[in-house]
């Protein structure tokens, strides 16, 4: 797997849009008029990121050096910014600096947008574990400094599992089981939600069953979006919809909200983000939820997947790089900056920082929880190493998005709704120019 994630850029190279990348590369940290040289006075640097952790961040940063001083703009989450990204470095007005997904940094690499930082990087890679780092390596040169990671995880009302009678399950069966019961006991509660458009979480699960979406081998590609893997997950969930043991509707809307604050929604298998997310919309039930590992597949297999994380990438755009890669590689490696997140409910990417996650106190929605940080800390010891993104994720999540949607509505299996995404991500890949495979 190593080895494929590495070919990565090789592969990547035969398109077009990855010219780009050569101005900012080994060359030196040269700005937009070609000098190369430190500013003399104060500096100014555009930073696209979102979260509730990154304007208190910014704040720290600023107050810290007066000399280089950072504006932050939230420019929407995930897909919504790397989107605006492209768009931004083809119109030559990106940001300096920008959030961006473990997920969909290959892509963001091939439209020219990340900057190759290896130069001013090359002290940090100890400060994270080979599988963190290696989320914003490619090609043996890296292209962002890891922020967060995202360890799936399975946080659960605690105080309606115990009214309920409900065991937390330890595996994808006995949560089965446990679905069951909730209905049985409460006719107007689930145990979770099926959310259709949730790209991430579902290719989370894959991964942990096995399933690898996308692989490279020289300069082929293999795509196994519908694998055996994938389709027994989507085989899982669409037997829960089917029995109404789980609740089939997008997240955090309105309604959702509600019903999870009712107490009628009860678990969330996601990343360890999703304490304080969960916080946000129902932060009067601080106390009353918990947090446990990941259900298992296999039972003794304790492996689950990253939802989420991202890194600090410098653009191709930034004046100043070297620059702009010492606030990036602060913001993701600093002790200051971890403490920030683990006060907002974000799990640190670095070593440092998830060390000082165990001198933290739990996440607001679960201050009763006292080994949480401790529970967090295995988990994230279990993660599936060398994940593999291909370079059109974008293409993915929406096929994904629009076919799972439809699968729900028109009660059609969500199995065929895999086959439509892979269909679409082969033939977008083949379009571009790469050789592909099925698996």
């Amino acid at each position: 797997m190593r080895q494929m994630r590495r070919r990565f850029l090789a592969v990547a190279a035969l398109s077009a849009a990855a010219l780009t990348l050569a101005a900012c590369s080994s060359d030196g940290a040269e700005g937009s008029d070609g000098d190369q040289s430190t500013p003399d006075g104060p500096i100014t640097l555009d930073y696209w990121a979102w979260g509730t952790a990154q304007q208190p961040m910014v704040e720290a940063w600023n107050e810290a050096h007066p000399d280089i001083q950072v504006v932050h703009t939230d420019a929407g989450g995930g897909g919504d910014s790397s989107a605006k990204l492209v768009t931004a470095t083809r119109a030559e007005n990106a940001p300096d600096v920008a959030i961006v997904e473990y997920n969909t940094l290959p892509a963001m690499i091939v439209a020219g947008v990340a900057a190759d930082i290896s130069e001013y990087t090359g002290d940090l890679e100890s400060e994270y574990a080979p599988g963190v780092w290696s989320q914003a390596t490619f090609d043996g040169a890296s292209y962002g400094v890891p922020q967060d990671a995202g360890p799936m995880a399975l946080t659960y009302n605690q105080a309606r599992f115990d009214e309920l009678g409900i065991e937390v399950p330890t595996t994808w069966a006995e949560f089965a089981e446990a679905a069951e019961a909730v209905r049985e006991a409460d006719p107007g509660t689930y145990i979770t939600t099926f959310a259709p458009a949730e790209f991430g979480g579902f290719a989370g699960l894959a991964q942990q069953a096995g399933a690898e979406w996308w692989t490279v081998d020289g300069d082929t590609w293999t795509v196994g979006i519908d694998s055996d893997a994938s389709l027994e997950v989507a085989d899982y969930w669409q037997d829960l919809i089917d029995r109404d043991l789980v609740l089939a509707e997008p997240l955090l809307t309105p309604e959702w909200n509600a019903a999870l604050n009712d107490g009628e929604i009860l678990s969330w298998p996601a990343g360890l983000w999703a304490a304080g997310v969960l916080n946000g919309v129902a932060g009067e039930m601080a106390g009353d939820w918990a947090m446990a590992p990941l259900p298992q597949w296999e039972e003794g297999n304790s492996s689950v997947a990253f939802q989420g994380g991202s890194a600090v990438v410098v653009t191709t755009s930034a004046e100043y790089p070297e620059i702009a890669a010492e606030f990036a590689a602060w913001m993701g490696a600093s002790d200051e900056a971890a403490a920030i997140q683990i006060e907002q409910g974000q799990y640190p990417a670095s070593l440092a920082g998830q060390e000082l996650t165990l001198e933290s106190d739990p996440p607001l929605l679960m201050p009763q929880q006292e080994d949480y940080w401790a529970v967090a800390a295995e988990i994230a010891a279990n993660t599936v190493p060398e994940i593999s993104w291909g370079p059109n994720v974008n293409v993915a999540s929406s096929a994904f998005q629009d076919a799972m949607s439809a699968a729900v509505q028109n009660g059609t299996p969500l199995r065929e709704a895999l086959a439509t995404t892979h269909e679409a991500v082969v033939e977008d890949m083949e379009t571009a120019g790469f050789t592909v495979e099925t698996d």
